[in-house]
């Protein structure tokens, strides 16, 4: 293979590789405000199952 070739196909291999990273940042971007969201719905779901595993005859206790 010539020198120039290998040369020019450096470059498409490069230049796909830049916009396939640029892609992913702009998805990891799109994607950071869902983690919020995740953590919110982690604690909803701890939540639920400490009700679920507290008896359901236990009298409520409200700390005042």
């Amino acid at each position: 293979m010539h020198a120039d070739i290998h040369l020019h196909l450096h470059a498409l291999t490069a230049t796909e590789l830049h916009s396939e990273a640029a892609a992913a940042r702009r998805s990891a971007a799109e994607q950071a405000p869902s983690a919020p969201l995740r953590v919110q719905l982690g604690w909803k779901l701890v939540e639920l199952g400490l009700r679920m595993a507290t008896p359901a005859n236990r009298p409520v206790t409200l700390a005042a």
